[in-house]
């Protein structure tokens, strides 16, 4: 009996010494990994959603072993074959894995509002987009056919919501479509809003209202304008309020509620709240790139240059080793780390590592020629305008009529100072 109560006064003392944010963080790992039984008490959700191969097939997505997953969710649907959310799975997927592909999950794109007006340029594969379009359209007809029967059916309401939004965010991101994207997320919110509406225990459904709702409020008047959505309006912080309680209590939502977090706040320059966030991915799903990535990416963007670095060779170090990254994509770590070390003023090796980037055999032709003009750049604070010449015309080479090679014509000519 002593020993038991040794036990606890011990872990009491330890988690009294555990930073708040932690804290936090790991009761949000409880809710989400908690066993089906519980979700089912505090919160509604469809009840595939509660089972475990369900949750199994979320697992490997994310650890980013997309086959893995795909392989779990097409079981899942074979056995539900009339369900829309089953298909939602099989569309989750098959789009993050081309996002992925496309390297459309770096969230440094996304960190200012060059997104939005920067010349990004993407080459689409045809295949993966009818894939995408077809497997949405086949989820919003099954939710359909049930919503024709029971307009208030709300698993289906979310299922023909999520698929909605997905699409929206494959028009957004890979087809530049803003206006036909974020009209699609209107119809996505409205399904959810009216989830939230008939059960607000269906926690799920605050994920996508509230990215609209932060991401509408979040948007410039003059982008609004083009676009023809003056009229609509969204709140950054009620998007923000939504997304903390599906990352609390979510049952599918907790981790992509958290991303959009993470992603959020570093656009607000709260880097050390959003390093929070991915710490706590990061140490929940070691084995997902792209989370151990935006650690580096955050704690660089916080100013820690150093640490920063040591992140960014350990998760350097980590793909080294066979299979434990199922996926990943180094050109992304080697851009990040040198423009740490560029920082730092270590530019031979951050020349070095940018030229690493810009070799990677899934290296996209904008990061390449972006990694080729960093490379310049760091010889041209090296006083080296010869070498960094042969960067510039590399980044010419690499793509003619684009903004690197702008840039890389106005270096040759005047050699980047750092101004």
């Amino acid at each position: 009996m002593q020993g038991q109560m040794d036990s606890r006064q011990a872990t009491a003392l330890r988690l009294k010494l555990l930073p708040a944010a932690l804290r936090i963080l790991v009761g949000l790992t409880f809710l989400f990994v908690a066993s089906a039984g519980l979700h089912a008490q505090d919160v509604h959700t469809d009840p595939l959603n509660l089972t475990p191969e369900v949750h199994e097939a979320f697992q490997r997505f994310y650890i980013m072993d997309y086959d893995g997953a795909l392989k779990g969710f097409h079981k899942v649907q074979s056995e539900h074959p009339d369900d829309p959310i089953a298909t939602d799975y099989i569309l989750y997927v098959t789009l993050f894995r081309e996002l992925f592909r496309l390297d459309l999950l770096d969230t440094t794109f996304y960190a200012n509002d060059g997104f939005l007006t920067g010349k990004h340029t993407v080459v689409e594969d045809p295949a993966a987009r009818d894939q995408i379009k077809s497997l949405a359209d086949k989820a919003i007809g099954q939710a359909n056919v049930i919503l024709g029967k029971n307009p208030n059916d709300v698993n289906a309401l979310f299922a023909r919501g999520w698929a909605r939004s997905l699409e929206a965010s494959y028009m957004a991101m890979v087809e530049r479509s803003f206006g036909g994207g974020l009209k699609l997320a209107l119809g996505a919110k409205n399904d959810n809003q009216h989830v939230l509406d008939l059960d607000p225990k269906y926690i799920d459904a605050k994920m996508v209202v509230g990215v609209y709702q932060y991401v509408v409020g979040a948007l410039p008047l003059a982008f609004k304008l083009v676009i023809g959505i003056a009229g609509i309006h969204g709140s950054r912080s009620t998007g923000m309020d939504m997304l903390r309680d599906s990352a609390a209590h979510g049952v599918i939502t907790s981790v992509e509620s958290r991303t959009c977090m993470m992603l959020f706040l570093r656009r607000e320059g709260k880097y050390g709240e959003a390093g929070d966030i991915a710490h706590g991915l990061a140490q929940q799903y070691p084995r997902d790139f792209l989370f151990n990535l935006e650690v580096a990416n955050l704690t660089k963007d916080g100013g820690h240059g150093d640490e920063a670095i040591a992140a960014y060779e350990k998760l350097l170090a980590d793909a080294k080793r066979p299979g434990y990254f199922p996926s990943s994509h180094l050109e992304l770590a080697y851009f990040g780390l040198g423009d740490t070390l560029r920082g730092q003023k270590r530019y031979a090796e951050a020349a070095e590592t940018f030229r690493k980037g810009a070799y990677e055999s899934t290296t996209s032709p904008e990061l390449k020629r972006r990694c080729l003009l960093a490379a310049g750049m760091a010889y041209d604070l090296m006083h080296d305008h010869a070498k960094a010449s042969q960067q510039y015309q590399a980044t010419i080479d690499a793509g003619s009529d684009t903004v690197q090679a702008d840039q890389a014509r106005k270096y040759m000519k005047d050699a980047y100072s750092g101004k």
